[in-house]
């Protein structure tokens, strides 16, 4: 994760307090939420609870609750705290903080099961640094990936040190057939790629390529099509081929490493 200001975390505040976050299976294990460390506490009490939404202002958690249990929230006039925890890549432990809030509503979750219920929560402070960081940067990544989506990062071994990307496992499927590649540039819309070989380029055929950050978890397998094949001067060996990706399966996760690589370099040309 790129180093943020004070600045930026008033900029991230200000611009995506209101943009409410649906807790997907792929958003959970992108952003390090441990669900099993999620709970609201009352009055003493911990409540587990799954976090079905989410944002910088308030949260929609879904819980099993009974008549005792809504008797402890009447008491302490729905006032809780909601508990996150997250487990960040770069950091050692993970990290974990209580939000503030006052429950708004609570509805029925599933008229089978009479216990489960939908608990609106407002929080009544601003919330922890470290969630305007977590939630901030993933919604920053997502517009600049439409407003920064030409602007092209130069594979340079600054570039592969500075991003911990595993060059040695750069692959790219054509046709469903996998082969081994040289990473020339990358952007948020595509990418070029060295291939040895001879090779019979067709334009807009499906391509995958696979790209792996030593930070990072998982192999990225991004969807997207070839554009261009050019001959490299000299190599008749080597081709060049340019690959645009499918903006709507672009990984959450791609778009995260691509956008802490720019505020990193933003960071370092002004404080030059």
């Amino acid at each position: 994760m790129a180093i943020t200001t004070s600045k930026q975390l008033s900029r991230y505040y200000e611009l995506f307090k209101q943009v409410d976050i649906s807790f997907t299976k792929n958003l959970i294990q992108v952003l390090g939420l441990m669900p099993r460390h999620i709970y609201l506490k009352c009055r003493g009490d911990n409540f587990p609870c799954v976090i079905y939404s989410a944002s910088m202002v308030g949260a929609k958690v879904i819980a099993n609750l009974n008549e005792s249990n809504f008797r402890i929230f009447k008491q302490a006039n729905n006032s809780a705290s909601l508990r996150f925890a997250f487990k960040i890549p770069d950091k050692p432990e993970p990290i974990s903080f209580f939000v503030p809030a006052k429950i708004t509503e609570f509805n029925l979750y599933n008229k089978e099961n009479p216990n489960t219920y939908f608990a609106s929560l407002t929080y009544s402070q601003k919330p922890s640094d470290d969630l305007i960081e977590i939630f901030g940067e993933m919604l920053d990544a997502n517009v600049n990936a439409k407003k920064r989506k030409e602007e092209r990062i130069i594979i340079t071994p600054d570039v592969i040190r500075e991003m911990a990307l595993d060059v040695k496992d750069c692959q790219i499927l054509i046709d469903s057939v996998p082969r081994k590649c040289i990473l020339r540039d990358l952007s948020f819309s595509g990418a070029k790629i060295l291939l040895a070989g001879v090779v019979k380029f067709i334009s807009n055929t499906p391509a995958i390529i696979k790209l792996s950050f030593r930070n990072q978890q998982n192999v990225f397998d991004i969807a997207g099509k070839t554009l261009r094949f050019e001959a490299v001067e000299g190599r008749e060996d080597i081709a060049a081929i340019a690959i645009q990706f499918e903006e709507s399966k672009l990984p959450l996760g791609y778009k995260m490493v691509i956008n802490d690589f720019f505020k990193n370099r933003r960071a370092k040309s002004s404080n030059t």
